[in-house]
């Protein structure tokens, strides 16, 4: 068993280069295509890259008519090929809903193709109802054990290392190099699982607003050093939102604000139209969630939200954050992308 290194406190991060990237989840507005949400998701990756953005997740989710997103690791295909160097990544592969050997051949194909640009994100959520999980694969039963096993034998996968009494079972193609992967988190639990098999970890303030630095302290205390990851390394998901006035802020929050509202109704589509939203009056109860959510949503102008994201970082001791933005316009979403690159000088940070 490799050495457990301990650390007695968050390392120290200079908040002067913060890294930020994007999660995208190609979502499909009002009037608009399947195609042109996955060709915006596409010409935003594009973009973030000459932006100076560090690294561009597309996400998994299913049964929505609300997200395209469905394939990340299909679309990512589409999205290295068009950029030149930024890291393209799952945001996540929700695992159980898979095969580990095929995820393991899935993203082995794609470091053959993007050699040392893919990430591997992974979650154990569902990435829709537990019905259409299951139907994704009728073997998942929803339990730890399982993922922790799929897990393993994904390491084993990776490092040509599996096999039966029968003999060995290669994951083809035998990439020269493997994707860096990550597990996603929004608790101490996955945090956990990313410290015992060596991994990096994503934290996901954007589902829990209440997750705490500590469940990043904790991670990095237990980390067991991996042949890939002889240190832990962590980074930070969060909404945000960033308008060229304080009123067109409030507004794209608004609309963050329903949409989640919506989401906890069990309503994930279609997309609202912004009249609706603009007009629409939320009702006591509609408000409590609101402001239950509201650690889940970073949003202001460039310098409000460069002055909260720098804040986070130091809180939770990361050194990047990845962006989600949803928006019922495209222009106010690249805007926002673009405001927040000025504001943090990426273009001249960007290594």
């Amino acid at each position: 068993m490799p050495k457990l290194l301990l650390f007695t406190q968050i390392e120290n991060t200079s908040m002067d280069h913060i890294k930020l990237g994007i999660l995208d989840q190609s979502v499909v507005r009002q009037g608009a295509t399947v195609r042109d949400a996955i060709n915006e998701t596409i010409a935003t990756a594009i973009l973030a890259e000459d932006l100076g953005y560090s690294r561009f997740w597309v996400s998994e989710h299913h049964n929505s008519t609300f997200i395209a997103g469905s394939t990340p690791e299909v679309l990512m295909v589409k999205i290295a090929d068009a950029t030149s160097h930024i890291r393209v990544g799952s945001g996540g592969i929700m695992l159980p809903n898979h095969s580990a050997l095929k995820v393991a051949e899935n993203f082995r194909m794609l470091e053959t193709l993007f050699p040392g640009r893919i990430d591997l994100g992974m979650g154990r959520a569902p990435g829709t109802d537990r019905v259409t999980s299951s139907v994704l694969n009728p073997s998942n039963d929803f339990s730890e054990s399982s993922y922790l096993r799929q897990l393993d034998h994904l390491q084993h996968f990776f490092r040509d290392t599996a096999g039966t009494e029968r003999g060995f079972i290669y994951a083809s193609p035998q990439s020269a190099t493997i994707p860096e992967q990550w597990i996603l988190s929004s608790s101490g639990g996955s945090s956990n699982i990313a410290a015992r098999f060596g991994l990096k970890l994503a934290v996901a303030k954007f589902i829990n607003g209440f997750v705490r630095p500590d469940v990043i302290e904790t991670y990095r205390k237990n980390f067991r050093p991996s042949d890939q990851n002889p240190e832990p390394h962590a980074v930070l998901s969060v909404f945000v939102l960033c308008g060229e006035t304080e009123e067109k802020a409030l507004e794209m929050r608004k609309m963050m604000d329903y949409i989640l509202v919506e989401f906890e109704k069990g309503k994930f589509g279609p997309f609202p139209d912004a009249a609706t939203v603009k007009n629409y009056q939320f009702t006591a109860g509609e408000l409590e969630r609101i402001r239950y959510n509201s650690g889940r949503i970073v949003s202001g102008t460039k310098e409000d939200v460069k002055e909260q994201l720098t804040k986070l970082a130091a809180d939770f001791g990361v050194d990047e954050i990845i962006l989600s933005t949803m928006s019922d316009s495209n222009e106010d979403r690249i805007k926002s992308f673009e405001l927040i690159s000025e504001a943090f000088n990426l273009r001249e940070t960007v290594q």
